[in-house]
């Protein structure tokens, strides 16, 4: 008896270590060479954490529709016909595209345009209502020979535009909102030729120069451009992480690194954004040993920098920003050796 007890505890630790050990610290190249890892109860919140780091008080409390529910507002029915498609520009989006009462559409990373096929079913079709593909016309600015369709699972028609399936975000309650941008590191506000409008945003905008260097108009950081990962010299908080985009990354106190659990879930991912994951190998100034990644409950895979879930922050609304370190004493920039950035910095 006591045998069978102790190999059973034996067997316990090794796996758990074998986990722990695939997390931060393994160098090898699996298909996204990242270090993906499963996190223990990735679908529960430490305690009420986003209550506590984002609600009352927090940077953009009381945002309207921050809530679960489903119901698209305006109204522009969850399952509704899209109408006329328009153009609208948005605050730090760019041009999107928009249905007849104004709201945001969206495009999926995880679907495909050639051929169109969904891959939105069962929980995420609540979060991302599919738009109807019946009564859908083009005003200026689009070509109507880009709107399309596609089959659901369920045998209903899905509008496409440009061959991505079309989707509404279930937390956008009014017309010129887009929380949807940016979700999951996968979901994208559309642009009139289907491409992502963020995207689009920053071509127009110049930032597309290699050795890109900003002033202090931009928190004084020198930029690469071509990393998807890389380290800024940032005038007040010295060398911290950046995105491709040369947004800061935050890590969240109310996370936990092992196991991993997430903090930031509900109406606070309408304001810390989980960074996507990325190929280590696009990574730059960072030991790849610290490049990894996990799933989110909604089955995205978000970027990790020593095993912590790391974000970016909507109140960042220029490269070079860091608005959001020391943001309720929970969210800190991240330095190249993975550690959270000093509050006191």
């Amino acid at each position: 008896m006591n045998k069978t007890r102790r190999i059973s505890t034996v067997g316990s630790v090794a796996a758990v270590l074998l986990l722990a050990a695939g997390c931060g610290s393994s160098d090898n190249g699996a298909a996204r060479n990242t270090n993906s890892v499963q996190p223990a109860g990735a679908g529960k919140a430490l305690g009420g954490a986003y209550d506590t780091g984002y609600g009352a008080g927090g940077y953009g409390a009381g945002v309207a529709g921050s809530g679960s529910g489903s119901a698209v507002g305006s109204g522009s029915g969850a399952g509704a016909p899209a109408g006329q498609l328009s153009v609208r520009d948005i605050a730090s989006v760019g041009s999107v595209v928009t249905d007849s009462a104004g709201m945001a559409l969206y495009r999926f990373d995880k679907d495909t345009p050639q051929p169109p096929k969904s891959n939105c079913e069962g929980d995420c079709a609540t979060t991302w209502p599919a738009v109807p593909a019946d009564d859908a016309s083009a005003a200026a600015g689009i070509d109507a020979a880009l709107i399309g369709s596609v089959d659901r699972t369920d045998g209903s028609k899905q509008l496409t535009l440009g061959g991505w399936p079309v989707y509404r975000y279930a937390k956008d309650t009014k017309a010129g909102e887009a929380k949807g941008e940016g979700v999951g590191g996968t979901w994208h506000a559309l642009a009139p030729d289907g491409k992502k409008a963020v995207d689009k945003k920053q071509k127009a905008d110049g930032n597309t120069g290699s050795g890109m260097e900003m002033g202090a108009g931009a928190a004084g950081m020198n930029m690469k451009s071509g990393a998807e990962l890389s380290v800024a010299d940032n005038e007040k908080l010295g060398k911290i992480l950046v995105d491709g985009q040369w947004r800061t990354l935050y890590r969240f106190d109310k996370d936990s690194a092992w196991p991993m659990k997430f903090g930031c879930l509900g109406a606070c991912l309408d304001t810390w954004k989980p960074a996507a994951a990325i190929d280590k190998a696009k990574a730059e100034g960072i030991s790849g040993k610290l490049v990894g990644s996990v799933k989110r409950p909604d089955g995205s895979e978000q970027l990790t920098i020593d095993c912590w879930p790391v974000y970016t922050f909507t109140g960042d609304t220029e490269p070079g920003q860091a608005n959001g370190h020391n943001k309720q004493g929970l969210w800190f920039a991240v330095t190249a050796e993975g550690k959270k950035v000093p509050p006191t910095a």
